[in-house]
């Protein structure tokens, strides 16, 4: 049992468009036959920009959507005491296909793909707090979500980010071969929340969810990492609000989230 944090902005941006509000009723039908929805290439000012990867791109663009989301500017997060807890399933492929079939590329050591992209953020926002990776679907991002919430418990860090990243256009024809584009499209998405030492608990535990998030993957498609931050989004934005409770199942492996004492983990209760 951990203490809760609490949250203090969450950006969400996916190929179709800033935050579940922008979702379709069905994902599968606005997709019209398109297996993957990109995000494309983000344009950015600045030669500085040129040589970051696209998933880079999208990881900075999700983390200044969570800051606009709270209202604040980089300097809010700026230095060593914020954490930075980055999780993927999925956007290190472009990079280690490319290294594979020798087409080069700005990455000069395939393995260290999965750093690149919250290094882009650590250095476009100034964040050199702790640093954690972890490679995995939705239930490692509810254990990302757990680490950070330790690590601010124990006042490792002021606030944490925990940061989110799929992108599947690269490596579109891979995941039709190994059937992973029936059912859901593949939705690029990015996903950022910024918490701060809280109240109320979080338990995080083995769960069997029957099917978690329906409603929410309907809309959205398939996401791996970026869905339980997606349905943090969701949930808040519903009417009817009940207890927090995340959910996710990825290959054999189903894990539940509770915030508990804390029936509206946003900034504005506390």
């Amino acid at each position: 049992m951990t203490r809760a944090p609490v949250v203090r902005g969450l950006g969400v941006i996916s190929g179709w468009g800033r935050g579940t509000a922008a979702l379709p009723e069905d994902a599968r039908a606005a997709a019209a036959g398109r297996p993957v929805l990109s995000l494309g290439r983000l344009a950015r000012d600045g030669d500085e920009w040129r040589r970051t990867t696209r998933e880079g791109l999208i990881a900075v663009a999700a983390a200044e959507a969570a800051l606009d989301d709270a209202g604040a500017g980089p300097a809010a997060i700026a230095g060593a005491r914020t954490a930075l807890v980055y999780v993927t399933a999925a956007a290190y492929g472009a990079s280690n296909r490319r290294f594979i079939e020798g087409r080069g590329g700005s990455i000069r050591f395939a393995e260290t793909a999965p750093a690149v992209v919250p290094a882009e953020v650590a250095i476009a926002l100034g964040v050199c707090g702790p640093y954690a990776i972890l490679l995995g679907g939705p239930p490692t991002t509810l254990r990302a979500i757990h680490h950070a919430a330790v690590l601010l418990e124990e006042g490792a860090c002021d606030r944490a980010l925990v940061l989110a990243v799929e992108i599947f256009e690269e490596c579109a024809d891979l995941y039709a071969r190994a059937d992973r584009l029936s059912g859901h499209p593949l939705v690029e998405a990015a996903a950022c929340l910024w918490l701060e030492p809280g109240r109320g608990t979080l338990h995080l535990e083995p769960g069997t969810p029957r099917r978690p998030n329906v409603a929410l993957r309907r809309r959205l498609g398939e996401t791996f990492s970026v869905e339980p931050l997606a349905a943090l989004d969701y949930w808040r934005r519903s009417p009817t609000r009940g207890t927090l409770e995340l959910a996710a199942r990825w290959r054999g492996q189903s894990t539940r989230l509770l915030w508990t004492e804390a029936m509206m983990p946003f900034a504005e209760a506390v």
